[in-house]
């Protein structure tokens, strides 16, 4: 047993289970040892969970970086679209990665954020922009993983709009880049960074 073999373990007893009922306990019996041996890996369960966390991230996190030539608008639409489908890749995926800290990621982070910049965005609004678009989009994973009893679309009013997750979400998405196209506008080409001499 190594602690790949236990982060794994440990996401497959999430989807099995759920956030709320992962336990070292459970943990421990699926894989066959005493719970003790579990802290020779993780000394609490929160830095189990922090693992599980990276690892859970890892489709987004091994995406493409942006380069030079790419469209920002397109990249800043697919960044979003790329962290919400590995959100719902795990059952309560935004759960466990809510108030984690991306400290593995911190490169991938600032190649992003560099990437906006040469490309014209100011450096607080591309700042910001992330900022939001990564709370709404675990916003919207939260909502849509919440075990919840919704109301059926036709107990609701014909005036109150009933729309799918992803229409939602795309929809959300598309006011945060309109916001960040404008505030880009706005500032003129002085935004832009300098050409390298």
């Amino acid at each position: 047993m190594n602690r790949e073999t236990v982060v794994t373990e440990a996401l497959d007893l999430l989807d099995d289970v759920g956030l709320e009922t992962v336990s070292t306990r459970r943990l421990a019996k699926r894989l066959g040892v005493e719970q003790p041996s579990l802290y020779y890996h993780f000394r609490t369960k929160k830095d189990l969970l922090a693992a599980m966390a990276q690892a859970a991230m890892a489709p987004h996190a091994d995406a493409p970086l942006p380069s030079a030539e790419d469209d920002w608008r397109a990249w800043f639409l697919e960044n979003s679209r790329s962290f919400r489908r590995t959100l719902l890749m795990r059952r309560d995926g935004a759960r466990l990665h809510a108030g984690s800290t991306p400290t593995g990621d911190l490169d991938r982070i600032r190649h992003k954020m560099a990437f906006l910049v040469s490309s014209g965005v100011p450096e607080r609004e591309a700042q910001m922009a992330m900022l939001a678009a990564g709370r709404y989009t675990v916003g919207c994973v939260l909502e849509e993983q919440a075990d919840t009893d919704s109301p059926d679309a036709d107990d609701l009013p014909d005036d109150v709009p009933v729309l799918d997750p992803e229409t939602a979400f795309e929809a959300g998405l598309a006011l945060i880049l309109s916001g960040l196209e404008q505030h880009t506008a706005a500032s003129g080409p002085a935004s832009a960074a300098p050409s390298p001499s």
